[in-house]
């Protein structure tokens, strides 16, 4: 978030993802980028399963960087040429090797005086402990009591301690990402067994964007070589995967209908001459202006006609072009879970829109913005994650491309019937009530608030009915009839929707 906001530029941003702990403290987390994603282990820990946990975590990595940042499938190639794309098996494991030798480490998110600081601390707590039971174990060995100077010493000895541990400093936060192991080029894995070598592949970067003969990785691991050659002039893929994504997030549907795949078997641009006209000006724009610069990228596609452009849809348009691959008018949409539960917040006043801070286990029972809800990578099981997943948030667990929007009938149970969409009616309809003194304002001015437009002579007509009529008494927590008629329109498409 704090190199968005600041506008770093993307290719500076790339590196970091791969070799920011070769760059410099500050961006050394930034290669949490790969550690965060799955590190399997054997089951047993015999040689077989030993080689199979370390195939699939290399996989996971040599997988995320190919998808995320080149639109390439190479994973196709880890147990044989490519089937569609010219990727040779040889290439595959060129980049599997600059993983193979790269571990995980913990980076400190403080200065290196606040880590010496703590250290120095817990050394000299360590020291005095490892002290006091020689001692002991001395006397309980001899089954002697102590003479007056090892008693004058334990006592003294416990006296620090009991003050050192009372003085602890906090543990400095950290960031899990990635460090240097080695720089051995590895062997290609026969059918992807890793029990069984082939020829040795040179760590180095993919012919098919290089040439028959790239530059072999040399500095360690071969990482900071990597990020050399991703973010190079002559890499065509990497800005226009990224431009590509842009795209997709602020007009629903990329240019290319599969951003992770930019091979054959993905789909061919619907605009290729304005994709690459997005590529050139994102990399080198014309008329001045900060090179990578995502920021102008944003600028660059929301003020453009063609993002302004209404959802209407129109007889001509529809006949030539239903699918609107063309543009002529703007796909309706809807919100991912992130920003719908923030607009439900947002309109009953209860959104909590402050800055940092940890992150919230049960986003149900928190006011915080979605974006800080704990996502964990190794299991969907948690209250916030069941919640996301019903509304097609993806698995964490691997690199997804885009989200499957689905209609099922669990989505509108939960609308009728969760607790979490209760309780909005009900801050919902008090705010109103607080504000409002007649239903006759109130339906207005909830249409308006949840909607942006007043309500039609019939939707105000229905609404006043409603709330006019005589409500059954209700037992327990059930809803008033305001509180009803407010979840009624929290839950309706209209919201969900941008159009």
């Amino acid at each position: 978030m704090t190199a968005f906001n600041a506008d770093l530029p993307y290719d500076q941003f790339v590196r970091a993802q791969i070799a920011g702990d070769l760059l410099g403290h500050e961006s050394a987390a930034a290669t949490g980028f790969f550690a965060l994603g799955p590190t399997y282990v054997s089951d047993g820990g015999d040689p077989d399963a030993t080689a199979q946990a370390q195939s699939e975590t290399l996989d996971d990595r040599v997988d995320t960087l190919s998808r995320a940042l080149l639109g390439l499938t190479v994973s196709c190639a880890r147990c044989h040429d490519h089937k569609f794309d010219p990727i040779p098996q040889l290439d595959y494991y060129s980049l599997a090797g600059v993983f193979q030798n790269t571990r995980l480490a913990e980076h400190p998110l403080v200065p290196a005086e606040t880590v010496a600081t703590f250290q120095a601390h817990q050394q000299q707590i360590g020291q005095l402990d490892q002290k006091l039971k020689a001692l002991d174990e001395t006397l309980k060995k001899e089954a002697r009591d102590p003479t007056p100077d090892e008693a004058a010493d334990r006592e003294l000895w416990a006296t620090l301690l009991a003050q050192l541990q009372k003085t602890i400093p906090p543990m400095y936060p950290i960031a899990h990402g990635l460090a240097e192991s080695g720089s051995a080029d590895m062997a290609v894995a026969i059918r992807g067994n890793l029990r069984k070598p082939g020829p040795v592949a040179p760590r180095r970067f993919l012919r098919i964007l290089t040439g028959a003969e790239p530059a072999l990785f040399q500095q360690g691991s071969g990482r900071l070589d990597l990020a050399s050659a991703l973010t190079a002039e002559s890499n065509p893929l990497l800005a226009r995967v990224f431009v590509n994504r842009v795209w997709m997030h602020h007009l629903g549907r990329a240019l290319v209908r599969t951003p992770s795949n930019f091979g054959i078997m993905g789909e061919a641009p619907t605009h290729p001459e304005l994709l690459d006209w997005l590529a050139s000006e994102f990399q080198q724009p014309t008329g001045g202006g900060v090179p990578w610069s995502i920021k102008r990228l944003h600028r660059l596609i929301v003020l453009s006609n063609t993002w302004r452009q209404s959802s209407r849809s129109n007889e001509r348009g529809m006949s030539l072009d239903a699918d609107n691959r063309l543009l002529w008018r703007a796909n309706p949409r809807r919100m991912d879970v992130e920003v719908w539960r923030d607009t439900l917040l947002a309109v009953t006043g209860e959104l909590d829109s402050s800055v940092g801070g940890p992150s919230v286990e049960n986003l149900l029972a928190s006011p915080r913005r979605t974006l800080y809800g704990t996502i964990n990578r190794n299991s969907d099981q948690g209250i916030s994650q069941v919640f996301l997943r019903l509304f097609d948030f993806p698995a964490a667990r691997a690199s997804s491309e885009g989200r499957a929007f689905t209609t099922i009938p669990q989505q509108s149970l939960f609308l009728m019937n969760s607790p979490f969409m209760a309780e909005r009616a009900r801050q919902l309809a008090r705010r109103l009530q607080a504000e409002f003194p007649t239903d006759a304002e109130r339906v207005p001015a909830l249409y308006a608030r949840l909607y942006s437009r007043m309500p039609t002579a019939e939707e105000l007509q229905i609404g006043l009915a409603y709330l006019a009529a005589p409500s059954e008494p209700m037992p327990g927590d059930q809803l008033s009839r305001w509180e009803q008629y407010a979840q009624v329109l929290l839950s309706a498409n209209e919201l969900m929707f941008v159009e």
